[in-house]
């Protein structure tokens, strides 16, 4: 199966659905526009819908539905920058949390933005930590 050999270390950390979600996803994309970025891209979609990167994995999100401005409008033009796995569309109490289990420093007096920031940092020092960079 083309999407286990293809599976990001991030989801290797991840729980069974998450690869589950990512595997089947990247295999029917691959069958339809090939191998490569759009069929990555493709997948990681479908990991959002359900998950959120917390750190150096993903882990469930409280409700389905797109993360951020980007996911929720489709398509493969990139209208809007992503938020890198982070729910930028949860509360600040949920992102507030989040911000708490990653040790973000001066997360009390972060606006929302800020908060998706700064997780999306610490979750980018979190996988270059786990990978070894």
């Amino acid at each position: 199966m083309p999407g286990r050999e293809d599976l990001p270390s991030t989801l290797r950390r991840s729980p069974e659905k998450a690869q589950r979600t990512w595997e089947k996803t990247h295999d029917s994309a691959v069958e339809t526009y090939g191998e490569g970025e759009r069929s990555h891209r493709t997948a990681f979609a479908a990991v959002k819908h359900q998950f959120e990167k917390v750190g150096d994995h993903w882990e469930p999100k409280g409700r389905k539905g797109p993360s951020d401005q980007q996911a929720a409008g489709g398509g493969p033009e990139r209208r809007a920058p992503t938020a890198g796995g982070v729910d930028a569309n949860a509360s600040k109490d949920h992102l507030m949390a989040v911000a708490r289990k990653l040790d973000v420093p001066g997360r009390s007096s972060m606006t929302k933005p800020d908060l998706v920031t700064a997780i999306q940092k610490a979750n980018d020092r979190a996988t270059r930590k786990a990978r070894g960079d």
